[in-house]
């Protein structure tokens, strides 16, 4: 799995987010999810210990590895990259078009997340040059995981504007709600990390099934 593939239009992607465990990691694979999320913010329910993280070397090529930080400075994403942990750098703090150049200028994928209250939040993501922008609910000093839904009206108006910049929709989405989250917003793809999960970092694999049967079969043709 690449990153263009998993941020293609069509079919939409399910990343699950939050992942700990190996067992976890593994069973994720099997079931044909397309990308999963390691987060290495220390501050996190679900935080995964760099030094802990080597189970993810091995599911290079069968998954696309997402490692989430938190205005962690580029040394840290840079060298989980260099030592094949993950694939691509999810920033999902307060970090700036200019924070983000390092990133650009390396060739290294990374999506951009923002907690969004209304339209000025979005004003300078095209300014990012990010591979995408993740829309979350807006919560200060947690950065993701709350189990809030966010505008959808507003992430689908987001889209509509930007149909060259993929999307990836994420806060609040479960297996009761994400047919209508994919049908109201149509994004390249959605994040989840509360709505698979048994506790904080443990997965609830009935929950993910459940998030891919409802998902796949909605999947836009196009972005509208």
């Amino acid at each position: 799995m690449t990153a263009d593939r998993f941020l293609a239009p069509a079919p939409v992607s399910l990343k699950i987010c939050g992942v700990t465990l190996a067992d976890d990691a593994e069973r994720l694979v099997e079931l044909g999810v397309e990308a999963l999320g390691a987060n290495f913010w220390p501050q996190s329910k679900r935080y995964l210990d760099p030094a802990a993280a080597d189970f993810l070397r091995g599911l290079a090529g069968r998954i696309l590895r997402v490692g989430v930080f938190v205005n962690a400075g580029p040394d840290l994403p840079r060298r989980l990259v260099e030592q094949g942990l993950i694939d691509v750098v999810q920033l999902h703090g307060d970090e700036t078009p200019e924070d983000a150049r390092i990133f650009r200028e390396a060739g290294i994928p990374f999506i951009k997340a923002i907690g969004v209250q209304g339209l000025e939040d979005l004003a300078r993501v095209r300014d990012y040059g990010a591979a995408a922008i993740l829309l979350d609910a807006h919560a200060p000093g947690l950065y993701g995981g709350t189990g809030k839904t966010i505008d959808w009206a507003l992430a689908r108006a987001f889209a509509g504007e930007n149909p060259d910049l993929p999307l990836v929709l994420a806060g609040g989405i479960t297996p009761e709600n994400v047919a209508d989250a994919v049908t109201a917003v149509l994004p390249a793809a959605l994040d989840v990390a509360s709505g698979a999960e048994l506790r904080p970092g443990v997965k609830d694999f009935a929950k993910v099934e459940q998030l891919l049967a409802k998902a796949s079969p909605l999947a836009p043709t196009q972005r509208p």
